[in-house]
């Protein structure tokens, strides 16, 4: 069975890795033979993809920040739907990923309507969708939803999609995290240091507009409290120079680390973190955080004539359950003083740092039980034609 998968950005590339992983174990208990095609990155390749095109550093957010990647991801997409044209699969996956995957779901409604396509983890419509248009693309081209979050698997459902919630793959990964202290002991913290995390950037737009803030607001933090030291998780290795440079011009006491992310999570106080996925990693280790987004002033003008206010929260864990969980400052909101604040009670104050982990278990709650890769491998291979 052939099956094409198409994602992009490093969240995508993650979530891509852990369903091939699962569609692998769940085609061997079949006695299935699977041959897997992707748009991804490098995570996907290691599970078993045979990728047709790099989309791992290809994205951004926002209308501006997005401009020097709309050639390569048009090129991208021209690309697969040449391949799916050329060698249609049995099946087609689309995790995430909003425009280039809207393109190739609506390319095989209406060239290859007779290969079902599978939309696992939707674009966040359901959290602020600007327009209906493409709620209806999405549930047009749509066999099946796999959701992850209760409230898409509803909106999508009212919406006239056929929905299965399978709960949120992080369940799944966040199994395998080590406790803090042996975190500790692997990074060589001690026990009593003050560890924090900063997560400046998974897009090459977030160096240029959330390193400067988060990186001021830890130098000031480091001011206040001389024992901390600063611990960042590279999300792609390109972003090594330009954040060892700016430690130095920040003069921060920082470890910069590849391929260690999980631990860094497990054994710090506290993380200062971007908006995104990474959130709910956060979370789901019971880290307390401080989220920061800012996109440039005219991307931000625009979004806000447009959506009217209609954005509640930015950050993951408060979208679950749709309420302030852990604090989030957004464009003007997203100053070091604002930062700091919220990162010293966070760190200092017992109180405020025992509600957050009580907010984190009600998320956790509506995230589902563990084995939801599993779940949605068999969803996805119960769509292939000849079981249907």
């Amino acid at each position: 069975m052939r099956i094409f998968i198409s994602t992009g950005e490093v969240s995508g590339d993650l979530q891509g890795s852990l369903l091939i992983a699962a569609l692998k174990r769940q085609a061997v208990a079949i006695g299935l033979e699977l041959e897997i095609l992707a748009l991804g990155g490098e995570k996907m390749v290691e599970a078993g993809a045979i990728l047709l095109g790099n989309t791992s550093s290809i994205g951004s957010m926002g209308i501006l920040e997005n401009l020097p990647y709309i050639l390569p991801t048009i090129r991208v997409q021209r690309q697969a739907i040449a391949s799916l044209k050329q060698n249609p699969p049995d099946l087609v996956v689309l995790i995430d990923y909003m425009s280039p995957n809207i393109g190739i779901g609506t390319y095989m409604k209406r060239h290859l309507p007779n290969v079902p396509v599978v939309y696992y983890i939707a674009p966040q419509e359901w959290a602020w969708s600007v327009s209906l248009g493409n709620t209806k693309r999405i549930v047009g081209f749509t066999d099946k939803l796999l959701a992850i979050f209760p409230q898409e698997a509803r909106y999508f459902r009212e919406k006239g999609a056929k929905v299965s919630w399978v709960g949120h793959p992080l369940v799944d990964r966040m199994q395998d995290a080590p406790g803090r202290e042996a975190a500790r002991a692997t990074l060589g913290i001690l026990p009593e240091q003050m560890a924090i995390a900063l997560l400046p950037a998974s897009r090459h737009q977030e160096l240029k507009y959330l390193l400067p803030v988060i990186f001021q607001a830890a130098q000031i933090i480091q001011s206040k409290l001389p024992e901390v030291h600063f611990w960042i998780p590279l999300s792609l290795e390109i972003f090594r120079q330009p954040i060892e440079e700016a430690l130095e011009r920040y003069g921060l006491r920082a470890t910069v680390l590849s391929g260690q992310q999980m631990e860094v999570f497990a054994a710090v106080d506290l993380a200062i973190s971007k908006s995104g996925t990474v959130n709910l990693e956060l979370a789901l280790l019971n880290v307390p955080q401080v989220v920061v987004y800012r996109l440039s002033s005219l991307t931000a003008w625009i979004a806000r004539k447009i959506l009217k206010g209609s954005i509640t929260f930015a950050s993951p864990p408060n979208l679950v359950v749709m309420k302030p969980i852990v604090p989030e400052f957004l464009q003007e909101q997203a100053t070091p003083e604002n930062i700091i604040q919220a990162a010293m009670e966070l760190l200092l104050n017992p109180i405020r740092r025992q509600q957050t982990l009580l907010d984190y278990e009600e998320m956790r709650r509506s995230l589902g039980e563990i084995g939801v890769c599993d779940r949605a491998a068999q969803e996805i291979l119960q769509m292939r034609p000849n079981n249907s």
